[in-house]
Order: C-alpha cells, then sequence, then structure tokens
C-alpha cells in the first residue's frame, strides 16, 4: 500500500481518503470528518466504537475503548494510535461488537477488544487491550503450514478470516462459527469445513449470523447446472430406485445434509395448509383442515431412521418410546390406515443394502462418518444417509444427548445459544432422560418409508422434517421431544411462503425448469400405480436452444471478477437473517438459494439483517425489519427481497448496521449519492424511533465530495470520500457510473426483450432455419457481451472502493477482450440483419409485447417517430456501439488528467484511440450490412437464395450499367455485382460466382482509345469488362482490389479493423494462396485446388482433390503439376491406391519418381509424358505371391526396351540382354539356379538363333536353337573330358535329345590346348559391357545439361548440379531426419564448386580425388546418384542366381566399361584433366627445385602415382560397393584351384618353423637365431612354431580387408619391407636381395599367412590392376606373389 500518485501530481493531504460520520438520517445531521494527517484507505465500525487504517499502514481507534486501560476515559473523541501494530503493513481493518481485528500484508492477523466469548482467538483473557497476533495453523498439512489471510470479518462473539486459499476460518462462540462443534468459545482458528473446495470470495458477520460470497462451482459436465434428478446442494440422487424380486421402488427420500432445504413450492404449501400451534394436551394434535397430518400424527408406532447398510433400522422415538410409561401418545380410538397396501410392501429404500452410495461430485465436501454432516443432523432413506452403519448412528445421538444433559445441568445458557428465543420460559427441549440413549433396533415393519427425522446437533432439539405424502400435498412440520419432568410442550414453527422468484436475469430460464422437477416427488411403491402426469413430468426436459448464461470460462474470469456467486449463510435466524424462509438456526453454511444466478458481488451483515448487493446495482436484504432497515415492506421477511430503490438509482456499495442500512449509488449525475433505511437516531435522546418505508436520500451527500466507499455499525455511518483532483477522481467515477448504468441496460434487455422471446415456442418457426442459428448466435455474442460488461462494472466498482487508481483498469490493460468481443458481437448482429433476421422478428414481438411493441421502441432509445419495429430492434440490438464510443470519450478525459509526457497518458491515449477506431469500423460494417440487406430487398427472388449469405456484403453493383461486358450480345442483360467474398456475374436467369481470393484484375491501358475497360483473370475464365467513364473505371478497380485485398487478409466481416498506422497497400498481391473448386470441362473439372496461386494459375505449393478421390500434393507451376508431388488415385476394382511420388513436368510425371500400384507391384526410376521411360526397376508382386520377379534396366514409352536384366524368382531363371516392346529380343544371357548357362540370340521372347549352352558339369552345346532350351539345327556337343559330336540336334536340354552326326576323340596331346576353345568364346553372343545400362549413363550426362555424352558446356554443368544439391537440401530440410549430420556437412563442401585453370598439379589431382570421393557418397550429387544406380544394376544383375561362375569376365568388363565411362564423366567436369595414362605436372616449385638440383632428372621415368589413372581415382569409390559379389564370382571360378592350394598349405603349415624354413630351401644364414615374444627374447628352438617372421605374417593377411588393387598392392609392398627388416636384423649389414634368395622367404610367409581365397585375390588384382603399374615395383612384388601361389599348388612334399 504505497502512496499512490493516482492522479498526475502530489496528492496533498486534505484531498484524498476524508472520513465522515454521523447518526440518523434527519435534515439537520451534518456529518462530522474525522481529522487525521493521512488519508483513510478503510475503515470499520463497531457497535460504539471504530478502527480505521490510514495510507502508509497505520491504524487507529476512535470511540468507547473499554479494553483499553490505561486511558482515564475509555471514550476517545480523537483518533488513538495502535502502537501495537506500528511496523506491521496493515492491509485491512475489521470493527465487531465490541473487538476489531487487522490483517497485514504478509497474511497475519491481529485482534484486540472483547474476548469473553474467544472471539479474539487468545484463550485465557477477557479483554485484550491492545493488538495480538492470532496463531493460524492449518494442522492437517503436514507440517503444519500458516495460513495467509485475506480479510477479516467481526461479530459480536465470534470473528471469520478469509484466507488466500479462498477457505474460511472462523473462531469464537455460537453456532454463527460453522464448526462442527458444541463446546465453546473456540479459541483455536478451525477451518469450517463445510465450505472446503469452494472458492469463498467475501464473508460477513452479523451479530449472530455469518454470511459468505462463494464462486460457483465450474460446471463439470453440463454448462448451466446440476443433473436435474440430483439435490441441488449436496448433488445426492433426489430420487432412488430399489430392485426388489417383483417390484421396483421409488423412494424421494432425500433430505439435504446442508441444512432444511426449502423448495419454493413447499414453502406455499406449508403456508396454505395451516399448521396449528400445538395445545399442552396429551399428544400431537392437527388441524381438522389438515386430515392428513392428523392420521399421520396418531398412528406411528415409532419414527424410522433407514440406514444405509442393514435391513434393521434403528427407530428414533419422537416424544418417548412405545413402551415408556408416560402416556405421550394419545389412545386413539381406533387406529386409522393410513398408508395404502402399496406403500405397505414396499419396504425402505436402501434397506437391504442395495442401494449403491452416490459418489459426490468434484467440490462437494462428502461428509464422514468422523464429523456430523451438519445442519440438523438427517438419517434418511439409503442413499442419503452420511453414516455407513447403525453403530455410528447411535454413538452420535448418545453423543448428542449427553452433551445437551451435561449442557443444561452445567451452564443453561449456554446451551441456548442456538434455540430460538420465544417468551415461554422452558424453551429448550432436552431427550426425555428415560429415553435409552442406545437405540432398540426393530425391523422395519410396514412403517412409514419415507419419513425423514433429522437432528438438529447442539441442543439436542430434533426437528423431523418434510413428509410428503402420497397425494403430492406437501406438509412440513416440526416438533421436537418434550422434556421428560414437563409437560411435553409442542412447538411447530410458523413458516412464511417464499414468494415466487423474481426472476432479473436470463440464468434463471434455466433454473425454473430444473425446479420444476426438483419438487420432490413421492411416488407410490410399484412403478406399475404411479400416474402417468408424475412420470411425464419427471421425465420431460424442454430443451432451449440457446444458452442465454455463456457457458464455458472465458479468458476474462483470470482478469475480471466472477458474476457467477452464490451467498451462504448459517447461524441463529430467529429474525429469519440467514435468509431461506424460516426462523431456524443453521449451524453450517447453507446455500441461499434464491440468490443464485443474482449475480451478487458484496454481502453485509448488520446486526439482525443481510444485504445482498448485485451487479445490476440493486440490493436485496432480508431478516429484521424492525426499523425499516430491510428498505421494502415486503413479507416475509426471512427471504431475500430488493430493496425499494427509486427508477435510475444504482447502487453500488452498502453498510448495515445494528438497525440501518446505508447505500451509495449512482444518480442523474455521476457523483455519488447516500441513501439511509432503518433507524432514526435522535440527537440527545438516548432512545431512538423513525422508521423508513424505503431509503430516504441523505441531503448532505453532494458535499462530502465523491464518495467511495460507505460503513455503518452500531448506530453510527461512515463515508470515505475524495475531492475531485485535477478531475481525476471525477472521471474515473463517471467511467465506472456508464459502466453500471451500461450493464443494468443490457440487463433490462435481456430479461424485457430476449427472455419473452426465448419463451415463444413459433419463435424458431417464425425465423426459419437459417436466422433461429443466427440469432442463436447473436444471444451467445449478446451473452458474453452482457457478462463481460458486468465483470468490468464489478472491477471498476471495486477499483473505486479500494485503491482508485489508474492501474488495473481493465479496459486499458486488457483492450483486445473488449475489441474482439465487440467486433465478434457486431458482425452477429450484422448476419442477421443482413439475412432479414430483424424483420423475422417482428411478428414474434408483437406476439409478446403487443402491436407497437413500445417496449423494444423505449429500449432501443429511438429518436425518431414512427420507426418501424425492424428498424427499432436492429438499434436496440446495435445499442452496444454507441457505448464503445463512450469508452473512448470518458478514456480520454481521463488522459488529460495526466502530464503528456507520461507513461500512464500514452498507456490511456492509445487505448482510446483503438476503442475509437473499432466504433469507426463497427459503424462501417453496421452501414454495409445495412446497405446489402436493402440490395436482398430489390434483388430479382430467385438467384436471392442461392446468394444470400449471413456474411456476405455488398460492395457495389452494376444495375446502372456502369459496367458491362465486353463483345456482349446486344440484348444480353450483364449484372455484376461484387460482394466482400465474391463478384457476381448475373445474366438473365443464370448467375456466376467468382470468388475474390482467386480473382486479379487489371486496367487496360486506353491509349487514344475511349475505351474504359478491365481485364479480369479467375483461374477458368478471363473476360473484358468496360467502364462507362474513368471514374467508373477507376471505383471498380479499386474495390475490386479493396476487396480481394481484405478477402485475403481474412477480414471479411468480422475481423477486427486494420491498425490505423497500416497503409493499405494499392494492389493486392499477385502470388497468392487460396482456394478454388474448378467447374469447366478440363483435368481438373469438379476437382479442388488449395495452396500457391499466380495470376490466375496455381504455382507454387499446393494440393488438389478430385471427386473421385485422386489426390495430388506438390508444386505446380502456371497451373500445372511441375516439380515435386505426390499422386494418389484410388482403385476401385481393388479397393486400394496407385501411389506416384516424384518429379512432374507440365502436368505429367517427368523425371524419377516410384510408383506403387494397387496391385502390389513398383516401379522406380525415370518417367516421360506419364510413361516409365528411362532406366528403372520393376518389382512384381510379393515373394510368395504367384509371379513375383524384379526388372531393372531400359523402358522406352512404358516398354521395356534396352539392356535390362530381368530376374524370374520362381523360375529361378535370370536373363541379361536387350529388350524391345517389353520382349527378350536380340543377344542376352540366361543363367539358372541349376548351374545352366546360355549365350545366345532371342526373338520374340523365345531363344531363337545361334546360342551356346553350358551345363554345371561343363557339357557344352554350341548351335541352333528353337525355343527356350529347346535345340533345333547344327550344332556340336562337347562333354567334360573333350569328346565332341557334331551333327544336327532337337529335343528339349535335360530330357532325351535326337542326335544325327558324328562322334570325334581328340587325341590326348590337343586335349588341354583345345580344352579353352569354347570358353575363349564366351561373352561373344552376350551384351558388350559398353552397350549395357546406357541410360543410366545418359540420365546423368542430361542431368549435367548435355544432350549425348561430352557435348555440352561444363560450366552449365557445374551450375547444373548446384542447382541439383540447393533443391535436394531444401527438400530435406522439411524432413531433416533423412539426412545424417555428416552427412549435411558433406552437401555444405560440395555446394562450392572447384576452381581449376591451367595443368593440373598434384595438388589439384589430390583436390579433385577428394572432391570425387565426397560426391560419390551422397544421391543428392549428380555422380552420387550415378554410382548407386551403377551399384544397384551391378548388384541385381551378380547376386542370386546371377553368381554363376561363367559370369566372371563379363563382370569385370562391366567394372572396366563404369570406370571409363565416369572417367569420361569426370573430364568434361574437369576439362584441364590430362586423359588416361596422361603425366601429371609438377608443381612449379617442385620443378623448380629439382631443376637446379640436375640436369639427369628429366631422362629418368615417370614415377607411379604421377599419371592420370581412372582406376586410381575411381576404383576406392566404386570397386568397396561392388566387391561382395565381383569376389564372389572370383571364389566361384577358382574354387577347385584354391582346394588344390589350400590342402597343400595345410599340410606344410603342420612342421614346425626351423623344418619348413629348411624344407623351402631358405639359406641358413636368413633363419632367425632369436624371437621377441611378449616384450622378451626366445630363442629359436626346433620345435618353434609360427615364430619366424611373424610381423611379415601379420602384414599379408591383411591382403583380404582391402578392397582396391592397388590397396592390396601396398600390402604386399608392406610385407617385402617387414622381411627386409627383419633379415637386417639378423645380418647386421646392409643387402640387397636376389629372387632366388627372396622367393623361398616369400614363400614361407605366404603359407604362414594361410590366406584361404589367395588364387581370387591374385586374379582381382590382376584383372583391375592400374596398367602403368605393371612394370614396377609393384608388378615384380605382385608376380612374386602369383608365383608362390603357383608354386604352393605345385609343391610336391619329398
Amino acid at each position: 500500500m504505497d502512496k499512490q500518485k493516482s492522479s498526475g501530481e502530489e496528492d496533498r493531504p486534505v484531498e484524498r481518503g476524508l472520513l465522515y460520520t454521523w447518526r440518523g438520517y434527519s435534515c439537520s445531521v451534518t456529518p462530522e470528518r474525522v481529522l487525521l494527517s493521512r488519508p483513510v484507505l478503510h475503515a470499520a465500525l463497531g457497535a460504539r466504537h471504530g478502527v480505521l487504517l490510514v495510507e502508509g499502514g497505520q491504524v487507529y481507534s476512535f470511540g468507547e475503548l473499554p479494553w483499553k486501560q490505561t486511558q482515564a476515559s475509555s471514550v476517545m473523541s480523537e483518533p488513538v494510535l495502535e502502537a501495537g501494530l506500528s511496523g506491521q503493513r496493515v492491509v485491512s481493518v475489521a470493527a465487531g461488537y465490541f473487538h476489531s481485528g487487522a490483517v497485514t500484508e504478509d497474511g497475519g492477523v491481529h485482534t484486540w477488544g472483547d474476548n469473553a466469548s474467544g472471539q479474539c482467538g487468545i484463550s485465557g483473557l477477557s479483554m485484550v487491550p491492545n493488538p495480538t497476533p492470532v496463531g493460524m495453523l492449518d494442522s492437517e498439512a503436514k507440517p503444519p503450514q500458516p495460513v495467509r489471510i485475506l480479510e477479516v470479518a467481526c461479530g459480536e462473539q465470534h470473528t471469520l478470516a478469509l484466507s488466500a486459499r479462498h477457505e474460511v476460518w472462523a473462531w469464537g462462540s455460537g453456532c454463527q462459527l460453522g464448526l462442527l462443534t458444541s463446546s465453546f468459545p473456540v479459541w483455536k482458528p478451525q477451518r469450517v469445513e463445510h465450505l472446503v473446495g469452494r472458492h469463498v470470495l467475501q464473508v460477513a458477520c452479523g451479530a449472530s449470523h455469518s454470511l459468505a460470497l462463494v464462486r460457483c462451482l465450474p460446471p463439470l459436465q453440463e454448462p448451466c447446472r446440476h443433473p436435474l434428478d440430483k439435490c441441488g446442494q449436496c448433488n445426492q440422487l433426489l430420487y432412488t430406485m430399489t430392485d426388489k424380486e417383483d417390484h421396483v421402488i421409488i423412494s424421494d427420500s432425500h433430505y439435504c445434509p446442508l441444512g432444511v432445504e426449502l423448495d419454493e413450492t413447499e414453502a406455499k404449501s406449508s403456508s396454505r395448509s395451516s399448521l396449528v400451534q400445538g395445545s399442552l394436551g396429551k399428544g400431537l394434535k392437527s388441524s381438522p383442515s389438515d386430515p392428513l397430518l392428523a392420521n399421520l400424527n396418531q398412528t406411528p408406532k415409532s419414527v424410522s431412521i433407514s440406514t444405509s447398510s442393514s435391513g434393521a433400522t434403528a427407530a428414533l422415538p419422537c416424544s418417548s418410546g412405545p413402551a415408556a410409561p408416560d402416556e405421550a401418545l394419545s389412545p386413539a380410538a381406533e387406529p386409522v390406515e393410513t398408508l395404502s397396501e402399496d406403500a405397505k410392501e414396499a419396504k425402505a429404500p436402501g434397506a437391504n443394502g442395495e442401494a449403491p452410495e452416490p459418489v459426490p461430485e468434484a467440490g462437494t465436501p462428502r461428509p464422514d462418518s468422523g464429523k456430523g454432516s451438519g445442519g440438523p443432523l438427517v438419517v434418511s432413506g439409503g442413499k442419503n444417509s452420511p453414516y455407513p452403519d447403525e453403530q455410528a448412528v447411535k454413538d452420535y445421538l448418545k453423543r448428542l444427548s449427553d452433551n445437551s444433559l451435561s449442557e443444561q445441568t452445567t451452564k443453561p445458557p449456554a446451551a441456548a445459544q442456538c434455540t430460538q428465543p420465544t417468551s415461554e420460559s422452558s424453551d429448550v427441549f432436552g431427550p426425555d432422560p428415560a429415553t435409552p440413549a442406545a437405540l432398540p433396533v426393530t425391523p422395519l415393519g410396514s412403517t412409514l418409508n419415507n419419513l425423514v427425522v433429522s437432528c438438529a446437533s447442539a441442543v439436542g432439539e430434533r426437528v423431523a422434517s418434510t413428509y410428503e405424502a402420497l397425494s403430492l400435498k406437501k406438509v412440513i412440520s416440526y416438533w421436537g421431544p418434550a422434556e421428560a419432568r414437563e409437560r411435553p410442550q409442542e412447538r411447530v414453527v410458523q413458516e412464511e411462503s417464499m414468494q415466487g422468484k423474481k426472476s432479473s436475469s436470463l440464468g434463471d430460464i434455466r433454473e425454473e425448469e430444473a425446479e420444476e422437477l426438483s419438487r420432490r416427488l413421492s411416488l407410490p411403491g410399484l412403478l406399475s400405480q404411479v400416474s402417468p402426469r408424475l412420470l411425464r413430468k419427471s421425465s420431460r426436459t424442454r430443451v432451449r436452444a440457446v444458452p442465454l448464461t455463456p457457458a464455458g470460462a472465458l479468458e476474462t474470469d483470470s482478469l475480471l471478477p466472477s458474476l457467477q456467486t452464490e451467498v451462504w449463510s448459517w447461524g441463529r435466524g430467529q429474525e429469519g437473517q440467514l435468509g431461506h424462509g424460516d426462523l431456524l438456526p443453521r449451524l453450517q453454511p447453507l446455500c441461499i438459494k434464491s440468490l443464485s444466478g443474482k449475480e451478487v458481488l458484496r454481502v453485509a451483515a448488520g446486526a439482525h439483517h443481510s444485504l445482498a448487493l448485485t451487479a445490476q446495482s440493486q440490493v436485496f436484504s432480508w431478516g429484521s425489519n424492525s426499523s425499516g432497515q430491510l428498505g421494502h415492506m415486503e413479507s416475509p421477511s426471512t427471504v431475500p427481497h430488493l430493496a425499494r430503490m427509486s427508477e435510475g438509482i444504482r447502487v453500488w456499495d452498502v453498510g448495515a448496521g445494528q438497525q440501518h442500512t446505508l447505500l451509495l449509488a449512482d444518480g442523474d449525475c455521476f457523483q455519488p449519492i447516500l441513501y439511509y433505511s432503518g433507524q432514526q437516531v435522535k440527537e440527545g435522546s438516548p432512545e431512538t424511533g423513525g422508521y423508513t418505508q424505503q431509503p430516504v436520500l441523505l441531503p448532505f451527500c453532494m458535499k462530502l465530495g465523491y464518495v467511495s466507499s460507505v460503513l455503518a455499525g452500531g448506530q453510527a455511518c461512515a463515508a470515505i470520500a475524495d475531492r475531485n483532483v485535477m478531475g481525476f477522481i471525477a472521471s474515473l467515477h463517471e467511467l465506472a457510473a456508464a459502466e453500471r448504468k451500461y450493464y443494468c441496460k443490457l440487463t433490462s434487455i435481456k430479461s424485457l426483450i430476449l427472455q419473452p422471446l426465448l419463451k415463444l415456442d413459433s419463435l424458431s418457426f417464425s425465423l426459419g432455419q437459417s436466422s433461429a442459428g443466427l440469432f442463436q448466435t447473436l444471444i451467445g455474442q449478446f451473452s458474453r457481451l452482457s457478462q463481460l460488461t458486468g465483470q468490468n462494472s464489478a472491477s471498476l466498482t471495486c477499483l473505486l472502493r479500494r485503491k482508485r487508481d489508474i492501474r488495473g483498469v481493465v479496459i486499458v490493460d486488457n483492450a483486445h477482450l473488449f475489441l474482439d468481443t465487440y467486433s465478434e458481437y457486431c458482425s452477429a448482429v450484422g448476419n442477421l440483419l443482413v439475412m432479414g433476421g430483424f424483420q423475422a422478428l417482428v411478428k414474434p414481438c408483437q406476439d409478446v409485447f403487443g402491436k407497437g411493441s413500445e417496449v423494444v421502441q423505449k429500449l432501443a432509445e429511438c429518436s425518431e417517430e414512427g420507426m418501424s419495429v425492424a428498424e427499432a430492434l436492429a438499434s436496440l440490438f446495435y445499442v452496444p456501439i454507441g457505448h464503445l464510443h463512450e469508452y473512448g470519450r470518458l478514456l480520454l478525459k481521463l488522459a488529460t488528467c495526466f502530464e503528456v509526457s507520461s507513461a500512464d497518458y500514452q498507456k490511456l491515449q492509445d487505448s482510446c484511440s483503438k476503442f475509437e477506431a473499432l466504433v469507426l469500423h463497427l459503424k462501417r460494417k453496421r452501414k454495409e450490412a445495412e446497405y446489402t440487406y436493402h440490395f436482398w430487398k430489390s434483388f430479382p427472388g430467385k438467384m436471392t437464395d442461392s446468394l444470400r449469405k449471413p456474411s456476405r456484403r455488398l460492395v457495389c453493383e452494376s444495375s446502372n450499367k456502369a459496367l458491362t461486358l465486353q463483345n456482349a450480345g446486344r440484348f444480353s442483360v450483364n449484372w455484376f455485382i461484387l460482394f466482400n467474398d465474391a463478384l457476381v456475374h448475373a445474366q438473365f436467369s443464370t448467375h456466376h460466382v467468382f470468388p475474390l481470393a482467386t480473382l486479379w484484375v487489371e486496367p487496360i491501358s486506353e491509349e487514344n482509345t475511349s475505351v474504359y475497360s478491365l481485364k479480369v483473370t479467375s483461374p477458368e475464365e478471363t473476360f473484358t469488362l468496360l467502364a462507362s467513364s474513368p471514374m467508373e473505371k477507376a471505383k471498380w478497380l479499386r474495390s475490386i482490389n479493396q476487396a480481394v485485398e481484405q478477402a485475403l487478409a481474412g477480414v471479411g466481416s468480422d475481423m477486427t479493423p486494420p491498425t490505423s498506422g497500416a497503409v493499405q497497400r494499392a494492389d493486392p498481391p499477385i502470388s497468392r494462396t487460396a482456394s478454388y473448386t474448378f467447374y469447366k470441362d478440363s483435368r481438373f473439372k469438379e476437382a479442388t485446388y488449395e495452396g500457391r496461386w499466380l495470376a490466375g494459375k496455381p504455382h507454387g505449393r499446393g494440393a488438389i482433390r478430385w471427386p473421385d478421390g485422386r489426390t495430388y500434393t506438390g508444386t505446380f507451376k502456371n497451373g500445372l503439376e511441375d516439380g515435386f508431388g505426390d499422386y494418389i488415385v484410388p482403385n476401385k476394382s481393388l479397393n486400394k491406391t496407385d501411389h506416384y511420388q516424384g518429379y512432374w513436368k507440365e502436368g505429367k510425371m517427368h523425371g524419377f519418381g516410384i510408383y506403387r500400384y494397387a496391385t502390389g507391384e513398383m516401379y522406380e526410376g525415370s518417367f516421360q509424358d506419364n510413361m516409365r521411360h528411362g532406366h528403372g526397376m520393376l518389382r512384381s508382386g510379393k515373394l510368395n505371391s504367384s509371379s513375383p520377379s524384379v526388372f531393372i534396366g531400359q523402358w522406352l514409352h512404358d516398354k521395356k526396351t534396352g539392356y535390362g536384366v530381368f530376374d524370374d524368382i520362381t523360375r529361378g531363371e535370370k536373363y541379361m540382354g536387350l529388350w524391345q516392346d517389353d520382349q527378350r529380343q536380340g543377344n542376352g544371357v540366361v543363367v539358372t539356379q541349376f548351374g545352366l548357362y546360355y549365350e545366345g540370340v532371342f526373338n520374340n521372347n523365345r531363344m531363337m538363333g545361334t546360342g551356346v549352352l553350358l551345363s554345371e558339369d561343363d557339357t557344352t552345346f554350341e548351335g541352333e536353337f528353337s525355343e527356350d532350351w529347346t535345340l533345333n539345327g547344327k550344332g556340336t556337343l562337347t562333354m567334360p573330358n573333350g569328346d565332341y559330336i557334331e551333327g544336327s540336334f532337337s529335343g528339349v536340354w535335360g530330357t532325351g535329345l535326337k542326335i544325327s552326326g558324328s562322334y570325334y576323340k581328340p587325341n590326348l596331346f590337343d586335349s588341354d590346348k583345345d580344352k579353352g576353345r569354347v570358353y575363349s568364346k564366351l561373352g561373344r553372343l552376350a551384351v558388350h559391357s559398353e552397350e549395357k545400362w546406357k541410360a543410366v549413363f545418359e540420365e546423368c550426362w542430361s542431368t549435367l545439361g548435355c544432350e549425348t555424352a561430352g557435348q555440352g558446356d561444363t560450366t552449365r554443368a557445374w551450375e547444373n548440379i548446384a542447382i541439383a544439391l540447393t533443391t535436394s537440401r531444401r527438400e530435406h530440410r522439411d524432413s531433416p531426419e533423412l539426412l545424417s549430420r555428416s552427412h549435411h556437412k558433406t552437401l555444405e563442401s560440395l555446394e562450392f564448386i572447384p576452381q581449376h585453370v591451367g595443368p593440373v598439379t598434384m595438388e589439384k589431382y589430390d583436390s579433385i580425388r577428394c572432391y570425387l570421393i565426397k560426391a560419390c557418397d551422397t544421391p543428392l550429387h549428380p555422380l552420387g546418384r550415378l554410382v548407386e544406380a551403377l551399384v544397384a544394376v551391378y548388384r541385381m544383375t551378380y547376386v542370386g542366381v546371377g553368381a554363376n561362375r561363367r559370369l566372371l569376365p563379363q563382370a569385370v568388363n562391366e567394372i572396366k566399361s563404369y570406370l571409363n565411362r565416369i572417367f569420361q564423366l569426370v573430364r568434361f567436369l574437369f576439362p584441364d584433366l590430362p586423359e588416361e595414362g596422361g603425366p601429371i605436372a609438377e608443381s612449379p616449385e617442385i620443378q623448380q627445385k629439382k631443376d637446379s638440383d640436375s640436369t639427369d632428372s628429366q631422362l629418368e621415368s615417370p614415377k607411379p602415382g604421377r599419371v592420370v589413372s581412372s582406376s586410381a581415382l575411381l576404383l576406392p569409390v566404386l570397386l568397396p560397393r561392388l566387391y561382395p559379389p565381383l569376389f564372389t564370382l572370383y571364389a566361384l571360378e577358382k574354387e577347385k584351384e584354391e582346394d588344390v592350394y589350400w590342402e597343400c598349405v595345410l599340410r606344410l603349415n603342420k612342421q614346425p618353423d626351423l623344418a619348413l624354413l629348411a624344407f623351402l630351401g631358405v639359406q641358413e644364414k636368413f633363419w632367425p637365431v632369436s624371437i621377441t615374444l611378449h616384450g622378451e627374447k626366445q630363442q629359436v628352438l626346433s620345435s618353434t612354431k609360427d615364430a619366424c617372421f611373424a610381423s611379415a605374417v601379420e602384414t599379408l593377411q591383411q591382403i583380404s580387408t582391402t578392397f582396391t588393387p592397388s590397396d592390396k598392392l601396398q600390402v604386399i609392398q608392406l610385407t617385402f619391407e617387414e622381411i627386409t627388416q627383419e633379415v637386417l636384423a639378423l645380418l647386421k649389414e646392409d643387402f640387397l636381395w636376389s629372387m632366388d634368395d627372396l622367393f623361398p622367404v616369400f614363400l614361407y610367409v605366404v603359407l604362414r599367412a594361410r590366406i584361404r581365397n589367395l588364387g581370387s585375390e591374385v586374379n582381382l588384382i590382376e584383372d583391375l590392376m592400374d596398367p602403368c603399374v605393371q612394370h614396377g615395383e609393384h608388378g615384380i612384388m605382385f608376380t612374386t606373389l602369383k608365383a608362390c601361389y603357383y608354386q604352393i599348388q605345385h609343391e610336391k612334399i619329398t
């Protein structure tokens, strides 16, 4: 509570927070000002004293302070400072009758004053002279937590505190504490358990009663209320159903545990049935006018309390048990049978334990057996019993009777605390001592099964209530058990009838319906005999379509006070001050039903009366009216009624004293006025008198200045007022007053117009379907607006009452809430107006309000005479716009109270301009709506129905022939109408709608012509419009462009206006995002496109959906699919979809794509013109389906044409050869899984012509074929041993062959020569390796921008590479998970184009090599994609069935061909690279150094590694990927040789080292003498094995782990070096090898290395070795290894 500088400058102490006090209301009264040096922030009045809180947090007391022992006189005329609170920052104070309380900023509570009843919460003192802290601890928390308090309220003998968690704590004495205890005083603050879980907003204390303002619980499932079959308070079921074997019992014996519940109907019926005061006669008697009651009261043997857990029932006698000696019950001559047979059969509901226990809803405290559930104890039929078993009931009753007896004997006054004070002396009824405390358990016969007995707790006064008879006549009678020693005195409390609710809030519509159902029905036991009327009534729900109370919590609820509140009361009620319609006490808080939905904002409690102030600025009052303090003369005063205020007086603060009420209100001007009702206090005379019938205006109130709050207490009144400093206070008051007035206006529109209209059954019929929905929306928006206004008005009132500062004004801090709500509301009004909804409402209005509907005219404040009802309705709904203007005006007025440079001024100024801008915008919207409505009235009817839409507004139209169509016929009618969402072209009977989002308009320049034309482009039409004049042309151009701009921005009809600062663009963008459905005959007919557009054509990313289910999602260009896209085509017959993902060009599939067919086939490869064209792979079927196969190769116009490999998995055959039109045609090779190999010519898909066929065992046929595997014609058949037959053959291979020919047995000596005859020819009839996979390379060249290989521009090729990489990266950016981080880095490094000019030096050569390695690493680079494709085709060819040894030469040639063709590409990209085998220039520095060294260097041969070699550049990239299939072929080809070699290796390796060295003929000088093993030297013994030359052996073994020939040669070189090192160490001298010395040693190393597939390794190196290496050092070493391999094969062990 810092000193607030609320108005821009320093406050002088005399101008803010002045406190005035006075008594009574006569003209002579003058208020006295309490003189203090600082402004008063808060004050409170007790019976004879007061406390005030001033700025700075000090507290002063004045008046009679008997607890201050030090003062000579305890009456203080001047306020005295409460020094006990110095140093504490107090935020609020409270005064009870004779004690006071204060709350500090940190939530602590201090009390002082009279403590006789414990009201100060400090034990052991009857007086507390100085403020003392009260210990507030939440003992339930572990560990116990201190409780933070927001405010306290003090009564006569009790104090209540509201915690920061919005729970109520109480201490002191009396039932007004609401605690579950009967021992008073309560010294230690305790939580009021009954309100736990609810959000309490405020508490107030009367002399002996308490009030709490509680925020309604949020709705759980339903928007409005509890389900209608549940009790509104305790949420338990009103009706219980119990299944018996042959019938069902429906019981309504619900009795609310929260206290005596009373419906308005019950109240009425109870006042109708005359409840007679009982005489002191012999028993309970009733008046003859109500025989039912007589019957009931005469016959019961015992009144039963049924418990939910057992069939047995505890019976509680009313006056005494049937066996009691006292003749308490009158012996009726003949007991009258009152219950029907049905009722007798019916047992108490739940008696057999079948009824389930209801689950309390969230937030409802569930009474557990430990604590009483409060109020008069209710023990009733099954469901509602708060006690789980009988024992608990007995214990509780026993406790009750014991307590009350002991209290009576010890301290009678305390026991009487909560009873009704009456004139009789014997008003305390204890239980009959003769009655046993533990009640006898008697089985339940056919006693009254629905009787409810409630026990009022503290005193043991037991009140049995609410027996509802089967005739549905409701009777309420209360009686208590008599004292044993006295005559039993009967006391019946007279009930006052509750008046029908005056509904002043729209929320009541739902409530009244609910109440109809919540009247509790007594149904007879058998369902069959229930009257149909009742069942109809209980099951009927009248549905209101329009909720008038806004449902869910809006954003505002966190910023603004809630209007959905309830008032709860408890304590003594002898004056009706609890508001429940009776005079009974309540021991626990109970909700005052009639105030629910009344939007109470504040409660106040006088000594014996209560007040509630609502958001509509009305005051409800109830309780004692002895001096007219209620402000009305209504009866009964036990339920809330409105105080009688003159028309237009709006109350916004209340104070309640002992017998008077003080009201602070708005009158005609915005300076507040004061009203007083209640006791007149005569000055001078101690006695008081006088009586007001309604509140009286206090004449002096205008002199006080601007009063911000009022208080009353004892007989005194006080007001805190401000002077008007710089106009700030007045402006703030004016703002709050205007908002209150406006809310009252909205409320009256709700209650006087909307509510009656909505009750009309014919409403939706009159409105028609479309308008009814719009009206419903409008009412929803109106309710939301109204609620926001109410909350804002409450917030402003609260601001005035507390701090009066600009900070915290919600319309400034959160202006957007208001702006949005008003915009949405006005668009709802406009929509209804356009659709003619107000016209349609005229008839319902006249039905409800009479012909002239004056009430509408009056509320609409129509100044014009003769305004129609429809116009009046429209202006009524447009009232809120006027109020927006008011906001702007008042905020501006507030702003002028500040310095122009201050932030506050700026803030207010901004808010003001926002509101003003919105007012202008909404006025324009209203005009548009009216203009559109009038247009529809004149528009020809047929088209209206299809074109008229709620949000559609007219911009302009060409009925005046201002705009015509170019080249239109002479008699054609062309009418152009521009709406805010479409341009409509109407003709005689047809019209066409062009949505604005896809409309482009441009002026056509009219050089030298007098034609003013506009070109209009829509997705499917382009037409030219002619304007009649340049002005018309400019007008239409501007209008269309603005409308398009707004349609694109989504401003349309209901969005907020563009901010005043933004300048609107002249033209809408030519490129935009929009949705459109095509209608003309084209590929897109009836398809809907959504995405980017450019000048009337789809362009950019978008999606198109056809009605037949086809969809395309991807990029468009000039109206056609172009770029990457996803295309899905449903296949109706298979009920699956074809799915294409790939590239498009000009509306057709073009480029790489993947097509998954509904049949399960999948094609992955190139497309052109929607056809498979180029290189691609087709997989058919899954492995288990009928014909699984894979084709990879070249396609031409959807057919297999060119070279391709076809793997027929079911037949186990693989074809590698040429195709034409999906058929094998030309040369080809077939291998089968059984080892057959065929190469030759194919024709029409068959082996036809010359061919060679080999079987696994080398049987060979060379000759003519006619069908697959069918020999037909001349040929030669060669056996594995070399014998052959020449002649004519016919028949299928593998079955019997018919032969006519000659058999030859070759000479032994030519056998070897001829053996290779056929093998040398193998591959001649296969496709040449250069002819294979042409399409793959062509695609790579075309990516680089070359028509044919090598023809093109290098710079353009590099640009294409850069573009390809960038677009790929962009695509992958959307789905980053596809790329690893290293991949990203690779891509980034590849985006730099390597610049190489001039001769290629070693450094440049290295950088090219590195670039190629990176490029081939990513499929996003064209070279990388090429390598990937080649690897795929190579594996497809040579894996599986293709792993046939006969294919080895082709496989090797294919790799060589790849190298050549890729090298061609590399040389194209790096033109300065020399051709294959060309020398690499030395870098200039090295060159100079060499020249200076010697001239001889020129004569040296070029060193290895200094020439360009395709294998050196590309094999490291290619071979590791192709290695597995290639090496497998080598291993199969060399299998026999390697078996011989391996057998020899294994045999020789059995020998120890020295023996093997000797065997191989190694000279002894090379034999190692000692070896180092694990770091220690050891002698080589004759038994040593695997130790000599170990490092060389290990090195050689690594040959199997390398891929390329150069790497393998490197390994051999290292092996030689290792051997040399070891020998040098041995000989300790320089030494040169001769081959004779070296060979045996190397042979030893090769043997010990045990390389399994050495033959394959040797052959691989030989086939793929770089030619330039063959004659160098590496070549010689390789020859040595090869020689070792052959030597081992032919080694004879002697």
